[in-house]
């Protein structure tokens, strides 16, 4: 197991036993474990312990053997797009729980799974709690988080690929970080049940009343990357796998559910150019949890898709020699889809990739309007889209330079649309003079106007501590504690940042 540093007592002892059990808890922790008689057990998954502070996970991909080190790197706590969510606001208790990618206090690049919640009424954050040790530097094993309609907090601890386990964790009280227990998810397979031990990109939406309605990715399922769909009433036993598409190589994908609907965004690999290389854009939903899915215009598709031509293609990106990177999805009030997307050349970074085209896809009711909105510097910076009750549109992503150019990231700012994508104005830029780059601003469900966003930073070109931000819908930046000397803490609140 890592080294987790001072981490404190059991998060199971945060008062909610008695003083004396709490103490008869910790003092049990520091003695000896006996030997055991037999073969030795494998160690508990699940930690449950208080951390001391916020730190999140610094990892990098493929070295480039140029000026700017690696494919993509940095401070990716909330890594990555294919991941969702990372946080949901809860009114019944005026909080919003949220989970990230974290690393020990001795190290940048352990991946722990670590959840905690903001209290808005109080302003505070408590000692976030160490889920498990992920046994890996990889922060494409980063977690996902979805509350149930009785307040029990979900955290699905993803794979990068199949060599390692997936696991479903639940929160043993509602509206309680401080204890979870391993779930033994099985899912339908012919006749029977299997284990489900193995998940990537997960994309967990809970819908009221129906459970959970999960978007997923399974390697060589046949493709490489084959996207998926499966439903549960209870978290426990799931669906049969559906299997959305397996073209060529196979996909990426984000989703996003609205009011029974759920809908997914991809995009594809071609056959013989390899992994890096992803185009096209795509849509199918469905309004009866899998049972059917449909294009946009309401046509009905058989499912796995495996020809690139069909009828859920939204832009053909290949056509024009175009990169594809998924970015988020809404729907609007009508139910109707806006998909954020990256556009660029090349996977490579730096300027000869560009232009970096953040762009919308938005179904009319008739066709697609595609807009482009702003520009950045590199294919992995990553932002999320937001359609607020007004009308308004507004997208918080990294797309001023940051202080390690053209490497994922740069600085936060905020763009708001009031005629449907067709104009943007940067509304205000939410970081200067920053360290590091800031990367990977993810929206929360049913997002509370003071947490709107929450993010991380990290060196854009070596290993370096990351932290992890939060900011209003007025643009003012929180910044999580690091090291906490109390059992609760204020985020301190950066500098006004001035154009």
């Amino acid at each position: 197991m890592a080294d987790f540093g001072q981490i404190g007592a059991p998060a199971a002892s945060r008062g909610i036993f008695g003083p004396a059990l709490c103490l008869s808890v910790s003092v049990f922790l520091l003695l000896p474990r006996p030997a055991p008689a037999a073969r030795s057990a494998s160690p508990p998954v699940t930690i449950n312990a208080e951390d001391t502070g916020y730190r999140g996970i610094w990892y990098m991909n493929q070295p480039s053997g140029d000026e700017y080190v690696y494919k993509y790197s940095g401070g990716l706590g909330t890594y990555c797009a294919k991941h969702k969510p990372f946080a949901v606001y809860c009114q019944k208790v005026d909080k919003t729980f949220f989970c990230y990618g974290g690393t020990t206090a001795h190290s940048n690049r352990t991946l722990v799974h670590m959840v905690s919640y903001y209290d808005h009424r109080m302003q505070t954050v408590p000692r976030p709690t160490i889920l498990l040790d992920k046994k890996t530097d990889d922060a494409h094993d980063n977690p996902v988080i979805s509350l149930d309609d009785d307040g029990h907090i979900w955290i699905f601890s993803t794979s990068h690929g199949t060599p390692r386990p997936s696991y479903v964790h639940k929160s043993t009280r509602p509206y309680d970080i401080s204890a979870f227990e391993l779930v033994k998810a099985t899912k339908r397979e012919g006749s029977g049940e299997a284990p489900m031990t193995n998940f990537s990109y997960m994309q967990a939406w809970h819908l009221k009343g129906k459970g959970f309605a999960c978007f997923f990715t399974r390697y060589n399922y046949p493709a490489d990357r084959t996207i998926c769909f499966m439903t549960s009433a209870d978290g426990v036993s799931w669906s049969q796998w559906t299997r959305l598409a397996a073209i060529d190589r196979g996909h990426y994908q984000i989703s996003a559910a609205y009011a029974g609907k759920a809908g997914t965004a991809f995009n594809y690999h071609p056959q013989n150019k390899g992994l890096n290389w992803r185009t096209n854009l795509y849509y199918i939903e469905t309004a009866d949890l899998g049972k059917t899915w449909r294009t946009a215009d309401g046509r009905r598709v058989t499912v796995p898709l495996t020809e690139v031509g069909n009828p859920a293609l939204v832009c053909d990106c290949e056509a024009r020699g175009l990169k594809v990177y998924l970015k988020d999805i809404r729907f609007d009030a009508e139910g109707r889809p806006v998909i954020l997307f990256l556009t660029s050349r090349g996977y490579k970074a730096g300027p000869k990739n560009d232009p970096r085209t953040w762009t919308t896809a938005r179904w009319t009711g008739d066709n697609w309007r595609i807009l482009p909105a702003m520009t950045s510097d590199n294919n992995y910076d990553m932002g999320s889209l937001y359609i607020e009750d007004a009308g308004t549109w507004r997208i918080i992503a990294p797309t001023q330079t940051g202080p390690q150019p053209y490497n994922p990231g740069g600085e936060m700012a905020m763009w708001v649309s009031k005629d449907l994508g067709e104009t943007w104005k940067k509304a205000g830029q939410l970081t200067r003079d920053s360290l590091y780059n800031h990367t990977y601003a993810r929206r929360p469900v049913n997002a509370h106007p003071d947490f709107y966003a929450l993010w991380a930073d990290g060196h854009g070109r070596k290993p370096s501590q990351s932290s992890l931000y939060f900011c209003d819908r007025a643009g003012e930046v929180r910044m999580l504690p690091r090291e906490m000397t109390g059992e609760f803490a204020r985020p301190a609140v950066l500098a006004p940042q001035t154009e």
